[in-house]
């Protein structure tokens, strides 16, 4: 097969959120997929890498450090803000690029901007679309509609338009939450992902902190009940019809699922979970029907709660653009599924070819 058949695949990594070094990794993975002896013949890739500035880099340099094995220490050369002018797409020829492979994870990729900006291409991408991915990312929406669909979500109250640099504001909020809601809470950034900005608090002296630290990261932030509970979590792909992939359950040994916990320890992974058939079921078809009510498709990995004492099952969330790190879930639970990564990714552009 020669050169000019290959299909060129634009990956587009990086961004100014708090994930970036997350995507890196992501994007590192995608990147080795792609070009492996089982794809070559297939694919060839343009890569893209954007600073935590915003300042986007030509194919060369990003592929310097898709191609980098120790660590973000050339990354780290390329944190320069070219002051007075964002440069996204000028000078960087994107012409050839068939297919997009966005992996921003968090702002600005996540929440729908990159899809949007894509769109202009007139070229298909791996993914979900605008509208999947904003209602995805934001959890206060994405709950709303839920709550309305009656999809099982554990209780939880959503703060919008506070100014809790106030000190009294955060001590009523806080009093509040103690009302409606029974503890200990996590309090949550409505757009952030990753655990990151997340704190669990068992009382008033730990909400009020907890709330300044979400605050930071989003005005607008969620609190829910913290229960006692298993993690479990399903991948989905396709368009029209969706697929699900065995379930997974995640077991670790800190007090919850942080962001050190989920990329820095060995946690123990069970793929598939040790779970009745039913609550299987049960899992599936709700990972789906909450897809399709936000208009999520190509890929998404949904996560689940298994309340321990009554064995209910609650929505946590829906990650439109989930994490291909060697720590990922969502290529895991796929490979548990019969789809090594080169097939996986492969599977995934396909997919968007068909969209």
């Amino acid at each position: 097969m020669v050169e000019k058949e290959k299909k060129c695949i634009g990956i587009i990594f990086g961004g100014n959120s708090n994930e970036h070094y997350v995507s890196i990794s992501s994007a590192k993975t995608v990147y080795k997929a792609l070009i492996s002896k089982a794809n070559n013949e297939r694919f060839r890739v343009q890569a893209f890498y954007i600073n935590k500035h915003g300042v986007w880099f030509d194919n060369d340099q990003s592929l310097e450090i898709l191609e980098e094995n120790n660590g973000n220490d050339l990354t780290n050369n390329y944190q320069i803000l070219q002051k007075g002018r964002i440069n996204f797409l000028n000078n960087i020829e994107f012409q050839s690029i068939d297919i997009w492979f966005p992996l921003l994870h968090g702002l600005n990729g996540e929440d729908g901007a990159i899809h949007g900006l894509l769109k202009f291409t007139q070229k298909p991408l791996v993914g979900g679309g605008i509208l999947g991915s904003a209602l995805g990312m934001d959890k206060i929406l994405m709950k709303k509609i839920f709550s309305h669909l009656a999809i099982p979500q554990v209780n939880y109250l959503a703060i919008q338009n506070y100014d809790l640099s106030n000190n009294n504001i955060k001590n009523s909020l806080s009093i509040e939450i103690i009302e409606k809601l029974n503890l200990p809470v996590f309090v949550k950034p409505a757009n952030s992902g990753s655990s990151l900005g997340i704190s669990k608090a068992k009382n008033k002296s730990e909400i009020i902190k907890a709330l300044q630290k979400a605050w930071a990261v989003d005005s607008r932030i969620v609190i829910e009940e913290g229960l006692d509970v298993r993690e479990l979590e399903c991948g989905i792909i396709g368009n029209l019809k969706l697929s699900t992939s065995e379930i997974g359950e995640v077991s670790y040994e800190t007090d919850w699922y942080d962001y050190d916990t989920k990329y820095l320890m060995d946690n123990n992974i069970k793929i598939p979970a040790d779970i009745d058939s039913k609550i299987s079921e049960q899992i599936k078809d709700i990972a789906i029907r909450s897809c399709r009510a936000l208009n999520i498709y190509g890929f998404a990995r949904v996560d689940f709660f298994l309340e321990k004492i009554s064995n209910k099952i609650f929505l946590n969330e829906i990650n439109t653009i989930p994490g291909f790190t060697s720590k990922s879930m969502f290529p895991m639970l796929w490979k548990a599924s019969g789809l090594n990564i080169d097939q996986l990714v492969a599977k995934l552009v396909d997919i968007s070819l068909d969209s």
